[in-house]
Order: C-alpha cells, then structure tokens, then sequence
C-alpha cells in the first residue's frame, strides 16, 4: 500500500494548471483519515449534503474523487483545509460543494490573508504611481508594492482606469498567492496565468498530513 509522498509524487506541481494523473490504486490510512474526517466536517455543515452523497457507495465514490482533486490541486495544508472549511461555514448553503468549489475555497481571499482588498489595493497603487508622489509614497503591504512594481508604475499612471485596474489585479492575486504559500515576493512573468502552484516537498506534505488528521479528529 502506497503512502501519502507516493501519491504526491503523481502530481506535477511545477506546472501552473496539474495536467490530469491516472488515479492512485490505494491511498495510505493516514490519507483515508484525513479525508474521512473532513467529510464529517462538511456533513456537519450542509445539511442536504445526502443530495450529493445519497448512500455508502456514493460517499465511497466521492471520498476517492476529493482524494485525487484535493491531491491535483495542491491541496495538502492544514492551512489550506481551514480556510476551505472557513468558507463552507460562511457559504450559508444547504448542499455540499463539489470538490473543484472547494478546491476554490481553499484559497484565501487577500482580506483573509491581511492584505488590502483588490479595490483598495489598486487605488492606492494608482495614487502612488502619480509621478509627484516619488518616493514619498506609503505601502500598505509589500505585496501591494510588488504588485503594482510588476504592473509598471508608468503604465498605471499613463492607462485608463479600467484597464490600469486590469492589469494590476492579475499581478496583485498571484502576488497573494504568493504570499499565501509562504513565498517570496518574485517576478511575475507576463504570461503567467492566475493559477500558481508550489511544488511541496513529500516530507512537508507528509508532516502536514498528520497536523490535518489531529486538527480535524480533534473536530469529529
């Protein structure tokens, strides 16, 4: 029986959208209870949740397809898994997401990350590439800065509002995932779509596997 690294190793995180793996024949015991457990959660949650999971079989089906979604996508935080559920809680719906819409709530929002919303964060690096501020200008957040730098202050300065706020906002939402994978700040290629993943090394997704079984057992 395979464990959670053999799995892992499947996937190939360096590129920016997981290009599809054949599905794992087993998953180790570890893995089983960690999504064993985060399904309690979730039937915690939404109460209609037999609407996508109606029997045992179902459920089995669902829990072997959350494996391979959560495993594709980078999923393999505890971190990560809160902020997912952070959200199912929040959602305020009656039926269970899929696991591409969790995959989704997965990812934290620039407030849930201390960051400045994206309005906020494009006016103020619209106010700071007004060639008059120079080097007075004030940061709210190193990503804000990193953002509009990757932007170009000039072309902030010198383009329409609608698409100088374009612009910025590509480069702020992967300079936030950035942040919230614990990177550092780094350039930002032009053809980089929205979508960054991280490679994880087998140790730390092994490691994280195990605050995830305790954090969630301790909840079920």
């Amino acid at each position: 029986m395979r464990n959670a690294t053999d799995i892992v190793k499947h996937v190939d995180f360096s590129q920016s959208r997981p290009a599809v793996q054949p599905p794992p024949a087993s998953v180790d015991q570890g893995t089983a209870q960690v999504v064993n457990a985060l399904f309690v959660e979730l039937k915690s949650i939404f109460p209609a949740w037999r609407q996508a999971w109606p029997d045992d079989e179902a459920l089995k089906r669902a829990k072997r397809s959350w494996i391979k979604g959560l495993m594709a996508a980078g999923i393999h935080t505890l971190e990560q898994i809160r902020f997912g559920l952070m959200t199912c809680r929040a959602s305020g719906q009656d039926f269970a997401p899929s696991v591409g819409k969790f995959v989704e709530w997965c990812q934290p929002t620039a407030e849930q990350l201390g960051l400045p919303p994206a309005a906020k964060a494009f006016q103020e690096a619209a106010r700071n590439s007004h060639p008059a501020v120079g080097q007075g200008a004030r940061w709210t957040h190193p990503a804000v800065h990193h953002a509009a730098i990757e932007a170009g202050l000039s072309n902030l300065f010198r383009l329409n509002e609608d698409a100088g706020r374009k612009l910025f906002e590509r480069n702020y939402v992967i300079a936030c995932r950035m942040v919230a994978a614990g990177q550092p700040l780094r350039e930002i290629s032009k053809a980089l779509p929205a979508e960054v993943s991280t490679p994880a090394k087998p140790e730390t997704v092994t490691a994280e596997l195990a605050k995830m079984r305790a954090a969630l057992g301790r909840r079920s």
